[in-house]
């Protein structure tokens, strides 16, 4: 099948993103796991998990669409010192992910692929639960201190 116009381009700028969260994601479940702090591992670990499911599903629509997957590019990979620079880095790159497949959700909209558009809704979806979660991890550390946070994610 035959793409629409400029839904590959909107395809491949979301692989891209999707492709960076999986190493930002298994970069932020190793540092976790190196600090101590095991549920925020598996937690990060399971965020890596759904984003490299996200990324084989859009290399197979592309495909589908005779398109070329670019897998050869990344976005800057985000991290930080601390658990509240990785929480920070996290839902700032979420709300990124939010806009660009709002975007690419809009554009498909208005050249009539509901397909693709079907796929993308389906993403950002979790995307906002990965902003939500993120939110509240970071307004549980307001509310009650980084120590007592973090005292809650040394064990599973």
């Amino acid at each position: 099948m035959k793409a629409k116009e400029g839904v590959l381009e909107f395809l491949n700028q979301v692989l891209r993103s999707e492709l960076t969260a999986v190493h930002q994601y298994l970069l932020h479940a190793a540092l976790c796991k190196n600090w101590g702090y095991e549920r925020l591992h598996g937690h990060y670990n399971h965020l890596a998990n759904e984003e490299v499911q996200h990324s084989a599903g859009l290399i197979a629509h592309i495909l589908y669409l005779n398109g070329t997957p670019d897998v050869e590019r990344l976005d800057v990979v985000a991290h930080g010192p601390n658990v509240e620079a990785l929480l920070r880095a996290a839902l700032e790159f979420e709300c990124e992910d939010v806009e660009l497949l709002q975007r690419a959700i809009a554009h498909c909209a208005v050249v009539g692929d509901f397909t693709t558009r079907h796929l993308l809704e389906h993403m950002i979806e979790d995307s906002e639960k990965h902003v939500d979660w993120f939110e509240t991890r970071l307004r549980t550390i307001s509310q009650i201190g980084l120590d007592r946070f973090l005292s809650e994610q040394i064990k599973k």
